[in-house]
Order: C-alpha cells, then sequence, then structure tokens
C-alpha cells in the first residue's frame, strides 16, 4: 500500500497557532518534496485562527514565500495581515486557498460544516488526522484540583468523541492525539478515562455508533506508542505513551501523551516507530543566546528607561542587605558584582516587528529550523510586558541564583518560596505555605526549560529570563523558540492572546519529527 505519489492529505483538528500542522508540512523528502499537505485546520478560538490562516497563506508559495511576506514581518505592510497583505491583488487565489485551509469552527457545535468543508478539502483521497481535544478538563494544575469540580458537567472531557466521530466517518490511515499526561489518570464518575478512550479510539465506529462515509471501508486502530518498542507479547501501559520533549532535542521538558493510531489494514506492515532521542540536551542558550536583550515595561509608574534601571539599582540595596542577613552570602555577594552593570538596552523593550538578532545560533540543525535566508536577521514578536518594581528585584534574585546554583552545584536550580529572604517575599498568604513554592521560576541558560503553558499569558513569573541584567520574564519570541516555532511564523493578536497560542501549541520540530516517523509507515 503505497499512499505518497502524491502528498497525503492531512486533517487538523483543535489546530491552535498550527504547532502540529506545520510540523508536518514542513517535512520533505529527499527530493526536496512535502510528503503531506494541510487540507483543512479547525480552530475555535479567533486570534490562534488567525495565526493559522497566515501559515496557510505562507504555505500556499510551496517553501518561496514573496518579498510582500517579508516585508510585512519587517513592519512594512501594516501591523496586521489582513491590513494591507492579504489586500493585496496579485495574492487573491492565495488568499482563498489560506480561507478555504484555516477555519474559524468549532468542533461540537459546527459539526454540520465542519463535516462538509472536511468532505470537500479531502474527498475520496486517503488522509491522516491530527490534534488533541482541549486538555484542561484532564489537566492535573487545573479543574481537578478543585474540590467542587464535576467531570460530568465539563464539556471538555467528551470532546474527543467528536474527535472520534471525525475519524469513524472519514477512516484516516493514521491519526496522532496528543494531550496532557493528567490524561492517564483522569476519571469520571469512577471510571478512567484513559481506559474509555483507548477502547474508543480502537473501533471508533462503534462507539459513536457513527458510520465511515460512502466510499469509505469502516475499520479498526491500532494505538501505538513513540516511545517504547512495538512488541505482540507485553502490553503497553499508560505511560509508554508520554513522549518526554527535552530527550528529543526540545529546549522543553514538556511531557505530553501522544498516541498514534494505525488502521487495521496498515498495520501488519508497521515496524519499530520510536522516536530518535537525541545524544546531549537542547538549552536555553541553544535558542534564545542570539536573540537580542531587553528591559521589561514598569506597571504603576512611569515607564522610562531610566526609571527601570534606578529603581532596580536603589532598590537592590535592600535585596543585598536581607539576603545577607538570611546568610545567602553566594548570592549576595554575586548582585553585588551585578547590579552596577545593569543598564538601558540597545533595543530597550523592543519591538512586535522590525527587529533583528545581535547574533547566530551555533548548533546547525537549530539555525536550519529557526532561520529563514528571506527573512535575514529579522524577528517579530519580541516585546516585553510591564511588570511591577517589587518582582523586578525577584527576577534578579531568580536568575542570578540560576547562575550560582550552576557554578556550585545546587540541587535547587531555581529558589523556592522557602529561600526567600525577608525583603523579597511578595504579599501573598500563603507564599511561605509550600504549595506555590514555584510562584517565581527562572529559566536557567543550562537547561531546557520547563514546560511552557497559556499561564505564561497570566504575570510571567514562572517564565523568568535567566540573564540578571534584563530583570523580566520572556517576550513571546523568546516563548516561541522554546516551542521551536520558526522565526518567519509571526503570531498575531494582542500580546497575551499570543502568550495563550505559543503556550497551548505542541512543538513544531518535535511533530517534525513525529511526522518523519508517520511518512515511514505509510511508504
Amino acid at each position: 500500500m503505497v499512499f505518497m505519489k502524491q502528498p497525503i492529505k492531512i486533517i487538523d483538528l483543535f489546530s491552535g497557532p498550527g504547532g502540529l500542522g506545520e510540523g508536518f508540512s514542513a517535512l520533505k523528502d529527499a527530493d526536496g518534496n512535502s510528503p503531506f499537505k494541510i487540507s483543512i485546520s479547525i480552530e475555535k478560538e479567533k486570534s490562534a485562527y488567525r495565526t493559522l490562516k497566515l501559515r496557510a497563506f505562507f504555505r500556499q508559495f510551496d517553501g518561496n514565500a514573496p518579498k510582500e511576506y517579508y516585508d510585512f514581518l519587517k513592519g512594512k505592510l501594516g501591523k496586521t495581515p489582513e491590513e494591507q497583505l492579504y489586500q493585496l491583488p496579485e495574492f487573491a487565489i492565495q488568499v482563498s486557498a489560506a480561507d478555504a485551509e484555516a477555519q474559524n469552527l468549532e468542533l461540537g457545535k459546527d459539526n454540520k460544516i465542519i463535516n462538509r468543508k472536511i468532505s470537500d478539502s479531502v474527498g475520496e483521497s486517503e488522509c491522516i488526522l491530527i490534534g488533541g481535544p482541549p486538555c484542561q478538563a484532564y489537566s492535573l494544575a487545573g479543574n481537578r484540583s478543585n474540590k467542587n469540580y464535576d467531570p460530568t458537567l465539563d464539556p471538555r472531557n467528551f470532546l474527543y468523541k467528536e474527535y472520534l466521530k471525525v475519524i469513524a466517518q472519514f477512516q484516516p490511515t493514521l491519526f496522532v492525539m496528543e494531550n496532557v499526561k493528567g490524561m492517564l489518570s483522569a476519571k469520571v464518575n469512577g471510571e478512567s478515562i484513559y481506559e474509555t478512550i483507548f477502547s474508543d479510539l480502537h473501533n471508533p465506529c462503534e462507539s459513536v455508533k457513527t458510520k465511515p462515509k460512502r466510499g469509505r471501508k469502516k475499520h479498526s486502530y491500532k494505538i501505538l506508542s513513540l516511545e517504547v518498542p512495538l512488541s505482540a507479547d507485553e502490553k503497553i501501559k499508560p505511560k509508554d505513551f508520554v513522549v518526554y520533549s527535552e530527550l528529543h532535542g526540545i529546549p522543553q521538558r514538556r511531557h505530553r501523551v501522544i498516541l498514534i493510531g494505525v488502521r487495521d489494514d496498515l498495520y501488519p506492515n508497521v515496524k519499530d516507530i520510536r522516536l530518535t532521542k537525541n545524544e546531549e540536551l537542547t538549552s536555553i542558550r541553544d535558542v534564545l543566546s542570539d536573540l537580542p536583550a531587553l528591559r521589561s515595561g514598569l506597571s504603576k509608574i512611569t515607564n522610562t528607561d531610566e526609571n527601570w534601571v534606578s529603581n532596580i539599582q536603589n532598590d537592590v540595596k535592600e535585596t543585598i542587605k536581607s539576603l545577607r542577613v538570611n546568610n545567602q552570602i553566594e548570592i549576595a555577594d554575586e548582585i553585588e558584582l551585578t547590579y552596577k552593570s545593569i543598564g538601558i538596552p540597545t533595543d530597550k523593550q523592543g519591538r512586535v516587528f522590525s527587529l533583528q538578532r545581535t547574533s547566530s545560533i551555533k548548533k546547525k540543525e537549530l539555525r536550519d529550523w529557526f532561520y529563514d535566508k528571506k527573512l535575514g536577521k529579522y524577528i517579530t514578536n519580541h516585546e516585553t510586558r510591564g511588570h511591577l518594581t517589587s518582582d523586578l528585584q525577584r527576577y534578579l534574585f531568580c536568575s542570578v541564583w540560576g547562575g550560582v546554583s550552576n557554578r556550585l552545584n545546587w540541587s535547587s536550580r531555581s529558589p523556592k518560596s522557602k529561600d526567600y529572604p525577608e525583603y523579597l517575599i511578595p504579599q501573598h498568604k500563603n507564599f511561605k505555605s509550600g504549595k506555590f513554592a514555584d510562584r517565581f521560576r527562572v529559566q536557567p541558560w543550562d537547561l531546557p526549560a520547563t514546560t511552557i503553558t497559556c499561564h505564561i499569558s497570566k504575570d510571567g513569573h514562572y517564565y523568568i529570563h535567566p540573564d540578571p541584567l534584563q530583570c523580566r520574564s520572556l517576550t513571546v519570541r523568546e516563548a516561541a523558540r522554546i516551542q521551536t516555532f520558526p522565526d518567519n511564523y509571526f503570531f498575531v493578536g494582542n500580546r497575551t492572546e499570543q502568550y495563550v497560542q505559543v503556550g497551548n501549541a505542541v512543538p513544531p520540530l518535535l511533530a517534525n519529527k513525529i511526522a518523519k516517523v508517520v511518512s515511514g509507515i505509510l511508504v
């Protein structure tokens, strides 16, 4: 069975800004051809859909996007793609194709429209399905920690049924489903969601009482792991479906359940589908060191460069004094050596457009993935948010700790709430309770980051930049780099919406490696 003479069509559900789809569409074979083509992407959130549409527009040019696309990324064609780029008459065909590919619809609500549009986009061709139902309902850190949370009343717990209906109707040769680890332990009415989902995915038509579309045959599916070898003798355990991103070259300790469902007529030919492990971890330094230094903004006081520097340097004396009283001599000494060097960065708070890289990434694989020769050194979405002046001292403390802890081989690479001297303890009632021990967390230069989630849109405390001279949280572009979005990937919407999009995405470079495995199955 050979599917790869023509690119196999992809149905992308719950697309977000398109991380999973980007990984598949960016895969090239030895001749430079794409084995996959995104036929349709479905996303209900408006700003993520706008990002998705812009990427769909970019893809219409098959790796040879026009000068005007890069002019937009350089800030020469307005602040949004809708403003000028989409209005250019020479690109009317590509804009129309992007409109057909990216759909601002909601599964479970717009099913009739979605089914018709999927049918129109894939016809009777073989296809694959990618995407994962929204994961908040399974999150260990979210609703499940709320005693009053009733999973039977949360519609997100059953969105995978809508996903199943699409599988049942279109009978893809293969599907890729991504979700949080909490899915493996979540329960509804005392029953394991994991067991139910696996049973349902094995035989989608039976589980949702849905027949295949005309011209398609009913199949069952074998659910495979990307982390353990195929074995006929041993049942795969739930934990075997967890993919550890940092082991596969992603600069982030992101651990997600990723299921590969292979159709029964294809399964007998499937060999080992394990992802290759990288020999060494990819660190924050590997992906952020070429980006220009920035200062944070200031909240609740006049936001000027001079105020930013003077507030840090005036308040730091109390920080150092409090650290010495707390017998944290190494941190106090390092801050004393550091703070006088804090000045106004050349690029100040950064910009959404027209900013440029200051150096180059050292690792070739990462350079090839992030950079675009047509874009040159330009970057987008690299603009800081505002912080309270009191938080600037905490950010300084955390980033210095990240460096000192590496030098002195401390087990804790970011300070816990118990490590804060009196002067730096925030006015939070439960700060010392241990429940919020990591309320402030630096991302050290020499390690992969902790998981980038949509919480980064809130305040940035979990995502403190490792450079003590910058005293700030990560920008959207820095979060996007950690998530492995290429530099020519622009996030549409306001900054909060951009952070949410990045945090909710599947890392495209990881998706690209999954796509390579999948292409091996389909040949």
